[in-house]
């Protein structure tokens, strides 16, 4: 079974199964230039936050994520896997390459 992720303001939506995570869902559709760093939770160049669904996490850099980023859902997406469809609001590096609109990429 796979869940919708959909990520505000980019239109972009994408399934994404229980075992892969969000990142990897998103390297998946090809877009051009997404920085992938580390894919570990080291680098925090995935960071994103989720707005609405259900997820589990694996561990994930406390330089990168502090507890208020924590407590806001504010999460590197190489770490996240859904357990429901999920709404995500890009807001690290990846923001530019994937909420730009495809002729300006």
């Amino acid at each position: 079974m796979t869940h919708t992720v959909s990520i505000e303001d980019s239109g972009v939506r994408y399934a994404c199964a229980p075992q892969e995570s969000l990142l990897s869902g998103l390297h998946r559709l090809g877009l051009r230039g997404i920085p992938v760093g580390c894919r570990g939770g080291g680098c925090g160049v995935c960071k994103v936050e989720i707005t609405g669904g259900e997820f589990s996490t694996r561990a994930m850099s406390r330089d990168h994520v502090s507890d208020d980023d924590l407590a806001q859902r504010r999460l590197l997406a190489c770490r996240v896997y859904p357990s429901s469809d999920l709404s995500v609001k890009v807001i690290g590096k990846l923001q530019k390459k994937v909420c730009t609109p495809a002729a300006d990429r």
